[in-house]
């Protein structure tokens, strides 16, 4: 097995990690949606803060230029399965499982989730040095000189 890929499953589970210690400590569940009291603080850090240091996490652990697109993964990953388990075992009362959960606004909460968390993978990975400079070929004439 390719030891790369070992380490982009660390990163994302060291993501996905975050995120659901972020979830469990701030109590906010934002795939469910109460109305106007739906928007605290609790919640508005658990879709910006959270997943912009999962971000970080991911590029620390990357420690290349893959961090920005891997940071998108544990956000969609945790909220997904966060999902399925309210699908499965909390919303399971006999009635339309919609009118608890609206796949829309769940939908628009994952795709802030995600961006909030692409913003941190990319300052994860500006902050390792991915996007550090290179030492240029010599020219020709360098070469010619020396």
């Amino acid at each position: 097995m390719n030891n790369q890929y070992v380490k982009y499953a660390a990163a994302i589970a060291a993501g996905m990690a975050v995120i659901a210690l972020g979830d469990r400590l701030l109590g906010a569940k934002i795939e469910v949606f109460y109305g106007m009291t739906t928007f605290t603080l609790a919640w508005t850090l658990d879709v910006f803060l959270v997943p912009f240091i999962s971000g970080l996490a991911v590029s620390a652990v990357v420690r290349s230029r893959m961090g920005k697109w891997l940071s998108f993964l544990p956000p969609l990953f945790v909220r997904s399965l966060s999902y399925l388990y309210m699908y499965l075992y909390v919303y399971n009362d006999g009635k339309d499982f919609f009118y608890h959960l609206n796949v829309f606004y769940w939908g628009l909460c994952v795709i802030l989730s995600m961006e909030a968390a692409n913003i941190g993978g990319l300052l994860g990975d500006v902050l390792t040095g991915a996007y550090g400079t290179r030492p240029k070929a010599k020219s020709a004439l360098a070469k010619e000189m020396d």
